[in-house]
């Protein structure tokens, strides 16, 4: 008999590996990743203290006016864009990048580039 895949369940696997090297300071804040099929979070966390500092996603109501669809990589872009202005507004200009155990590819890589382009460094 053959057995299913849970891709989710390998993908929090490889989350978890990642996260044994990748951890967020104060001076550094790791950019934590997460997708579903129809939204998009990004969020800027401090490990030590176990703080969200800041936090964007296609559920924001500014984010989702200005894109026609919440799930594709315009809108993952707007969310990177959105993250790196609050981030500079906090005096965050330095992060760690987490992508979630998911593939540097599509959503996960525009949300990245979006950061990049405003300020963020990683």
């Amino acid at each position: 008999m053959l057995k299913k895949i849970n891709k989710n369940a390998k993908r929090k696997t490889r989350h978890f590996r990642i996260r044994n090297k990748v951890q967020g300071t104060p001076e550094r804040p790791r950019l934590n990743v997460f997708r579903s099929s129809k939204h998009i979070y990004g969020q800027i966390v401090d490990d030590l203290s176990g703080h969200t500092i800041v936090a964007a996603s296609t559920l924001d109501k500014d984010i989702a006016e200005k894109v026609s669809s919440t799930g594709n990589k315009e809108a993952a872009k707007e969310v990177g864009i959105v993250l790196a202005k609050k981030a500079l507004e906090k005096g965050i200009n330095e992060v760690v990048f987490d992508r979630g155990g998911y593939i540097y590819h599509g959503r996960v890589k525009e949300l990245a580039e979006g950061a990049r382009e405003n300020g963020l460094k990683f």
